[in-house]
């Protein structure tokens, strides 16, 4: 993907819309991931999502745990079918029968569950893939929306393919320029063939962040929406003035699905938002930036100049996420609106009216004792630590500590911080903060500056690592490689 239209990286999420936004025609949405050590309990979650008047929520898989959590909620839901599952249903239609059975029917016979969509997979042709979803993804959606059609809920609910950026590509660098890429191609266009005839829409992720992050030379300013100062020119394109990554994105796609017949293609952005730590262009500030220039085009209907109009959008996303992979980047854990636990980053103008205001946080959410594992003030020997923080961050988030982020302030303070995640992913078990001595336990709060010392989470679904598991770590971690990424001492 051209670095000006940066694709999006992907994720294993929750997709949630939000709709009370009585102003604008198109809705909003969020994205809402638990691959986190320590998730939120369900019921607290859908309490905060009716607190900030959500009304559609969507699963990447069908677990029954988040689905049952929802009855009676009125939300409407999509649930889906993970990448790794793909191939076991791409060539069984008794096993889509069976799984629409088991995972739509099932919850959605006495109303209580409104599900709206069955999402195939996640960005499945993700170059990153190297084509391994590419043959499994069509036959799947086709047998899935078979098999909700013989259900009888073919009409009701959608089989759709939530699509990273990086499908479509500009030879040019403009949207004018926009085609499929050549590999995926005649996939893609059987896709999008089925989606139309379906009555099912386009999905596709969008990250303006990754063309920041991706690229040095990017202009900083073309990657937020109604910037009001520019840093660079802006792309002219058939007499079309673009200043902003996300329009000249969104157009390459129009272009792209125009050029190959489908110009009325309804289009949903599945993926869209800002993190707020783990690099130097990752923070509250900077997400609530780009939030302002998002939602003052949505709540002015502008859509971009080759689809103008209302759009429908799912922000990314609604939690932090401590066990997602750092492959893309370290910042991968910190896309949510909301902290962990469920408290609000930063105000949200969601009316684009200039008034920003903090969401609802989390109700209910019970948290360990307030005591923090730190390195011991009377600790010399550096490189001890510094043996002792590969195995830590290689079974515990270490992400702030990085390059550019928010703990980044300090040899003692990183040490500190990152003693202290391990400890609370253990669930502040003693053992977990000692360090051959290293550490210590302390009941005054250690945050400074930027630099926030988090206490966990109480949740009944934690797969935090236990010590046993740990021990093995120690035993066959290598710490160099994390070392050298989080530049240590």
């Amino acid at each position: 993907m051209l670095c000006r239209f940066a694709a999006a990286i992907p994720l294993l999420l929750f997709w949630v819309i939000f709709t009370s936004i009585p102003i604008i025609d198109a809705f909003l949405g969020v994205n809402w991931g638990t691959i986190a050590s320590h998730p939120i309990p369900p019921e607290i979650v859908v309490q905060l999502l009716k607190d900030n008047n959500f009304t559609q929520v969507k699963l990447f898989d069908a677990d029954p745990k988040y689905v049952d959590a929802l009855k009676g909620s009125g939300m409407e839901i999509m649930v889906a079918i993970p990448n790794q599952d793909l191939e076991k249903f791409s060539d069984s239609y008794d096993k889509c029968q069976e799984w629409v059975k088991e995972n739509v029917t099932e919850h959605v016979k006495d109303g209580s569950v409104n599900i709206k969509y069955v999402a195939i997979g996640n960005e499945p042709f993700l170059t990153s893939y190297n084509g391994s979803y590419t043959k499994l993804t069509y036959p799947t959606l086709v047998n899935i929306q078979k098999a909700l059609g013989e259900a009888g809920l073919g009409d009701k609910i959608k089989a759709t393919v939530p699509f990273n950026a990086d499908v479509y590509e500009s030879v040019s660098n403009k949207p004018s320029g926009g085609d499929f890429r050549p590999d995926i191609k005649a996939v893609s266009l059987q896709i999008v063939k089925f989606l139309k005839q379906n009555n099912a829409p386009f999905v596709v992720n969008i990250y303006p962040f990754l063309s920041l992050y991706q690229n040095p030379d990017f202009p900083f300013e073309f990657a937020f929406i109604g910037n009001s100062k520019s840093d660079s020119p802006p792309v002219v394109d058939n007499n079309i003035t673009y200043t902003n990554a996300f329009d000249a994105n969104f157009d390459t796609l129009v272009t792209t699905l125009t050029k190959n017949g489908f110009p009325d293609m309804p289009i949903m952005i599945g993926e869209i938002g800002w993190p707020t730590d783990g690099n130097q262009f990752a923070n509250a500030s900077l997400a609530k930036k780009f939030y302002n220039g998002l939602f003052e085009k949505l709540t002015a209907n502008k859509g971009t100049p080759l689809r103008p109009g209302p759009m429908q959008v799912y922000l990314f996303s609604l939690f932090d996420e401590d066990q997602k992979s750092i492959a893309p980047g370290f910042f991968e854990r910190h896309w949510g609106i909301f902290s962990f636990d469920g408290k609000p980053k930063f105000p949200i103008d969601l009316k684009g009216d200039g008034q920003a205001k903090m969401m609802i946080g989390a109700k209910g959410v019970q948290y360990q004792s307030s005591q923090w594992c730190v390195l011991n003030p009377n600790v010399t020997d550096m490189a001890a630590v510094n043996y002792e923080l590969g195995f830590t961050c290689a079974n515990a988030d270490c992400s702030s500590i990085s390059p550019g982020s928010s703990c980044n302030i300090g040899n003692r303070t990183r040490a500190s911080y990152a003693f202290n995640i391990y400890f609370q992913v253990n669930d502040q078990d003693v053992r977990s903060c000692n360090f051959n001595g290293l550490a210590e336990i302390v009941t005054t709060n250690p945050s400074t500056g930027t630099c926030s010392f988090p206490i966990q989470i109480v949740s009944d679904d934690n797969d935090a690592s236990s010590l046993s598991s740990s021990i093995l770590t120690r035993l066959f971690f290598s710490a160099g490689l994390l070392l050298s990424l989080l530049n240590f001492f």
